[in-house]
């Protein structure tokens, strides 16, 4: 897996948001979904790199397509 920097849990949300994820419930966790898929994005900053690849992949998504997105 390329690597992949820590991540902000809001840089990641507004980065799933651009790829048509929207936020359904918060609370410690996020939870979001896009009719399809649903993804669980930890508060926590900055979100570790194979806990964001583990997202990213749920989510359908390339760890270069969402670099693009951030």
């Amino acid at each position: 897996m390329p690597s992949l920097p820590g991540v902000s849990h809001k840089r990641a949300i507004i980065a799933f948001e651009k790829a048509g994820f929207r936020i359904v419930r918060q609370g410690k966790h996020i939870s979001m979904t896009n009719g399809e898929r649903i993804i669980i994005i930890p508060r926590s900053n900055p979100i570790d790199a194979f806990t964001m690849g583990g997202i990213i992949r749920d989510a359908g998504l390339t760890v270069e397509e969402f670099k693009k997105l951030l």
